[in-house]
């Protein structure tokens, strides 16, 4: 047990600190402890986003406005900035790349620039790329807005595609580069990009701070959700672009005034969805609001270090294995477990809620298999004990008693009140005279397996063979009230299956007889012997005073004597005659037999 519990203790630990290989199912459970607790949060009304969805591609296609197919003239986002503009929001996002100018249509591209440059809160995206051979970041730094860290390497180089429509003085920039995990998963945001000592700040890090709100020291911060999935505060571009273009509009005036806001797209056919905790067609936009949102009010999730789970399967673990060691009953332990698993897993269902993640999988998992395994061993254990107390006991009683007895619990050595029965065979040497010793052999197996059936046909245990002699006991191994009664019937039937040996054999005429002696009382009966050896007996008094009854049945040339205790516990259930009294060796008084006749 100590081997099981230190292995899986180790493979626990290999899995928290090395592996991962349960770490995508982890994320998983934990992603739906997110969902939840997301669910019943409002957005932030201060982040809203500008949707450029199926109906904007349709509406901005046809009719009046006649923008064409997207990719609409950039004269439409200006069009948008100014409107926008107008209401004194505090950040306008674009989440859509202005990375390649217009060659067709260069008065349009004009006319976004000269919107762009009338304002200071207008920021646009850029992506940075793997590659090696990028501009040295000391040139750019200004541009992109790179921050220099004492050490700097003066020749790294930096490889992005900013955007390019736009000339570098309006260049208010950060990355958006999708960060998945290994599953695919969008769970983190880039906050900055570290390259040879050059920090290049995201999309939500340069907003952060250009707005005053504190940005973490970190590569990345773990999202925190709010609403359900496609629940983000949203208004469809075309309504509001439409409504910019009247001259008596129709939305209110204030209506993004103090507010940030995102410009991106959600229509499925422009690819820009991606799979997260709350939707796997999660569009960018959302993801970007959702890192500006919890930059500007200082929340993000944060996962528990590793040795929390390791504690925790550590705990599991001992207190299992205290539980096996000190044979608590399987299913109490089980239920225990499973009660403890429900416990921990609301635990961290509600530290979900409180942007706190506890990974539970391999704690569990590692609690869950120790106790498959103990219990298995445990089962195995029990049933080879069955099998060996089965094997065991069958040899003295019926075997359906053999299943009550373990159903109790097994053997126990106690003082008990029982009843021992003697049977001795007379006249068996004569009878083994005139026969070969495999003749002698399977006489005796024939006889003493038709005196056994009748034993245990009256509920009697087979203690042991001594020579041709029987030792049998009742109210052992299971309580018997009537276990005098039992053994006294037990004796005149065995009386008459005598008769019917003998006639098997023809010998009915031959001096074959028996001497069956029973006496009632106290004994001590268990397992004794022996470490290498022990056999299921009775010994006291009572043994010792029931075996000399049997030897004075000779005497009194009578087949079955009980003693006056035995026949007092029979009530009146027979008939008794007394036979006298008797001088038994190691007995200073002499002891009063009676021969047991059935009623007529």
């Amino acid at each position: 047990m100590k081997s099981l519990a230190a292995a899986i203790l180790v493979v626990a630990a290999l899995e928290l600190f090395g592996f991962g290989i349960l770490k995508p199912l982890e994320n998983r459970l934990l992603d739906t402890f997110v969902r939840q607790q997301a669910a019943q949060l409002a957005h932030d009304p201060d982040i809203v986003l500008i949707n450029i969805d199926e109906k904007s591609l349709v509406t901005m296609e046809g009719g009046d406005i006649g923008a064409g197919r997207f990719p609409w003239p950039r004269e439409v986002y200006a069009a948008l900035i100014e409107g926008l503009a107008a209401q004194r929001p505090r950040a306008i996002v674009f989440d859509i790349m202005f990375s390649e100018p217009d060659r067709f249509r260069p008065q349009s591209d004009q006319a976004f620039i000269e919107a762009a440059s009338r304002h200071e809160n207008i920021y646009f995206p850029m992506v940075r790329l793997e590659a090696k051979d990028g501009a040295r970041a000391a040139e750019v730094a200004p541009l992109l807005g790179l921050v220099r860290r004492p050490g700097a390497d003066p020749e790294a180089r930096i490889a992005v595609i900013p955007p390019l429509v736009l000339p570098p003085k309006l260049w208010r920039t950060g990355t958006i580069n999708f960060l998945p995990d290994d599953d695919s998963v969008g769970r983190r945001y880039f906050l900055r990009h570290r390259t040879g000592g050059w920090e290049l700040p995201s999309l939500p890090a340069r907003i952060a701070m250009d707005l005053g709100y504190p940005v973490p020291d970190a590569d990345d911060i773990v999202l925190a959700w709010r609403g359900r999935p496609d629940a983000f505060p949203r208004i469809s571009f075309s309504d509001l672009y439409q409504d910019f273009e009247r001259e008596k509009r129709q939305r209110p005036a204030d209506e993004f005034r103090g507010k940030i806001v995102v410009i991106g797209a959600n229509a499925a056919g422009l690819g820009d969805l991606r799979v997260t905790p709350l939707s796997n067609t999660q569009p960018g936009a959302e993801i970007l609001g959702t890192a500006i949102e919890n930059l500007k009010n200082g929340r993000h999730m944060r996962y528990l270090p590793a040795w929390w789970p390791a504690g925790i399967g550590l705990l599991l673990l001992s207190l299992l294995f205290y539980a096996f060691h000190r044979k608590a009953d399987v299913r109490a332990t089980g239920a225990a477990l499973a009660a403890a698993s429900v416990v921990l897993l609301g635990t961290s269902w509600l530290l979900a809620g409180r942007l706190i993640l506890l990974p539970l999988l391999t704690p569990l998992g590692a609690a869950w298999t120790f106790y498959a395994a103990a219990a298995l061993s445990e089962y195995l254990r029990e049933r080879q004990q069955r099998q060996a107390a089965v094997a065991m006991f069958s040899r003295f009683v019926n075997p359906h008693v053999v299943s009550q007895l373990l159903d109790q619990g097994g053997v126990q050595t106690a003082r008990r009140d029982v009843t021992l029965l003697f049977s001795d065979i007379r006249g068996f040497t004569t009878l083994s005279e005139t026969r070969s010793p495999e003749e002698v052999v399977t006489l005796i197996n024939r006889y003493f397996s038709m005196q056994v059936d009748v034993i245990w046909r009256h509920g009697g245990t087979l203690d042991k063979y001594i020579g041709d002699c029987i030792m049998a006991m009742w109210g052992a191994p299971l309580d018997n009230a009537a276990h005098a009664k039992s053994a006294v019937a037990c004796a005149l039937d065995m009386a008459d299956t005598l008769q019917d040996f003998k006639r098997e054999l023809g010998a009915e005429h031959l001096e074959f007889d028996v001497g069956i002696g029973l006496h009632s009382g106290p004994a001590v009966v268990g397992l004794i012997g022996s470490e290498k050896r022990r056999e299921y007996t009775a010994i006291g008094d009572t043994v010792n005073l029931a075996s000399r009854i049997e030897g004075l049945t000779k005497d009194a040339r009578r087949r079955i004597l009980v003693s006056k205790d035995t026949a007092g516990l029979c009530g009146d259930a027979f008939e008794f005659v007394s036979c006298g009294t008797f001088p038994v060796k190691g007995r200073a008084q002499p002891v009063e037999l009676f021969e047991p006749r059935r009623k007529p």
